[in-house]
């Protein structure tokens, strides 16, 4: 896979998503026998086309406005806050008698992947650099 120069920030990004995920695995592991905990997952795909659409200049969607049919109601929050991904909660997992939902086999099995994918992106960047550092090489030689 070769990388571009305008490419770099979006694997950068994508780097520290995958390791904010890794640490949210390894924290729902760590919590596998705390009463009433809910297994934790972030969906940061959404801001990694967000980051996507802005470097390669293609047009974003029109925000949605939230209305405000009361006074007393909250205002909404831009999704610029949610830079890095989304932290929810994963469905789907019976909870037991306890209430946690922490499933062993499901947290190490995304954390095998999620490894990998950390991998894949580290990969890129080092090819990135190297790719850098050979014509950097050359034209000092001419």
């Amino acid at each position: 896979m070769v990388v571009s120069h305008q490419s770099k920030p979006l694997l950068e990004e994508a780097l520290a998503a995958r390791s904010l995920r890794q640490r949210l695995i390894a924290s729902n592991i760590s919590n596998i026998d705390t009463p009433f905990y809910k297994s934790k997952d972030i969906d940061f795909e959404t801001s990694l086309i967000k980051k996507a659409n802005e470097l390669y200049g293609k047009k974003t969607l029109k925000p949605l406005e939230m209305a405000n049919t009361n006074e007393m109601h909250l205002e909404g929050t831009s999704q610029d806050s949610n830079r890095g991904g989304t932290i929810y909660l994963r469905d789907g997992h019976l909870a037991r008698n306890d209430g946690n939902t922490v499933d062993l086999d499901v947290e190490t099995t995304e954390m095998s992947k999620n490894a990998i994918m950390i991998d894949a992106l580290t990969q890129s960047l080092k090819k990135h650099s190297a790719i850098f550092r050979s014509v950097i090489d050359a034209s000092s030689k001419i």
